[in-house]
């Protein structure tokens, strides 16, 4: 980039800042904040939108944001893998819901609308800004592609998920988790020491299926902590919910490309629309707001040609700094909402899940351990 654009990008950082008045209405937390139509009598089946067919190769959006109505037995991390969608990615979308009593008939937001990543089609992609991994895979008589889509766990401070090109080289069911010395050290100083090798079954955190890259130590897995996919929970390995990383193993072979990236900022088009998402940017990532707002307007006027007036910029600034990872259709001079469409309820339990107190258990245990910075490095 040439000194005199940097400079045009930092004007128009300016520009945004001061310009957010001009967004009217000023994008709110949610796209419910609006006074909504009435609730329909029979909302429309629900769609557990993670997998579609295409043939355009160009199409960035997939899915349709929905919107659903609580019971009084419902969680959010219940709803949240009912709907296939990670713990992080459902509470950004539903800030002002409780997430262990929602209450009765709360309306919340199924972020089932998806942008993907500026990355390669080929193989598995994963976003970990997003905590997303995207998996491409052309359709066996040539007429176009499947693409499906799961939440992900992902290294949590201090054992930071690598970004970079991998391969997959191996792959298991049943494993036995070798412990890294690194994180048998860091258990030994918390007062929790492992054992050199953890045997398969329900306290292997690797769960029942493993795909190995070929970045040293690092794995793609299923887990026996399923309420914490979607979060900063692991020593670097990315994890899936059992049914997940089940699907995900039988269609994966050796020799699968896999691609990192880590995107805060998303951005694609549907038809003649211009969808823009932003996620939070991870607490170990060095760049800040304002160069994350540079690199956006970049790539929305090199890569999508978009022409963006004074009133566009603002709008992306604010969706940057909303950072809830809800899809919102950019115009000129104009943020558009997406449309929620009204669904059932299909939340349910597992036979064997814990009890409500159990899960706010595990949950906080497990915000706490992501919380705390280690030293020792990534596995």
């Amino acid at each position: 980039m040439s000194r005199w654009h940097g400079g045009l990008i930092t004007a128009a950082f300016c520009v945004c800042i001061s310009g957010c008045s001009l967004l009217q209405p000023p994008p709110d937390r949610s796209p419910l904040s609006d006074p909504a139509p009435a609730w329909p009598e029979v909302p429309a089946e629900p769609v557990t939108e993670h997998r579609w067919q295409y043939s355009d190769a160009t199409q960035q959006v997939f899915g349709t944001t929905q919107v659903l109505r609580t019971r009084d037995t419902d969680t959010i991390s219940d709803i949240a893998r009912s709907y296939d969608l990670g713990y992080d990615e459902i509470r950004q979308a539903n800030p002002e819901v409780d997430p262990w009593l929602p209450g009765v008939d709360t309306e919340v937001l199924l972020p089932t609308r998806f942008i993907l990543p500026d990355a390669r089609r080929t193989g598995i992609v994963l976003n970990i800004a997003a905590k997303r991994l995207y998996v491409h895979e052309p359709v066996p008589d040539g007429e176009g592609f499947v693409l499906t889509t799961y939440p992900i766990g992902i290294g949590r401070v201090g054992w930071a998920t690598p970004t970079g090109e991998a391969t997959v080289i191996d792959k298991a069911t049943d494993p036995s988790w070798y412990v890294p010395a690194s994180v048998r050290a860091e258990h030994r100083a918390a007062g929790d020491p492992l054992p050199a090798v953890v045997p398969p079954g329900p306290d292997n955190p690797l769960g029942r299926h493993v795909l190995k890259l070929d970045m040293p130590g690092y794995l793609l897995h299923g887990t026996n902590q399923p309420y914490g996919v979607g979060m900063r929970v692991s020593h670097g390995c990315v994890r899936l919910y059992p049914e997940d990383i089940e699907v995900l193993f039988a269609s994966t072979d050796r020799g699968t490309d896999v691609t990192i990236v880590n995107q805060p900022f998303v951005a694609g088009r549907e038809g003649d629309a211009l969808w823009i998402a932003a996620y939070p940017i991870l607490e170990d990532d060095e760049r800040s707001t304002e160069q994350l707002l540079a690199s956006a307007i970049e790539y929305l006027t090199e890569r999508q040609g978009a022409v963006l007036d004074e009133s566009m910029i603002a709008a992306v600034a604010a969706v940057i700094e909303r950072a809830d990872g809800m899809p919102m259709r950019l115009e000129p001079g104009a943020l558009v909402a997406d449309t929620a469409v009204p669904v059932r309820n299909i939340a349910q339990l597992p036979e064997d899940a814990p009890s409500r107190a159990e899960v706010s258990e595990m949950l906080e245990a497990l915000m706490q351990e992501a919380s705390d910075v280690s030293d020792a490095g990534s596995p």
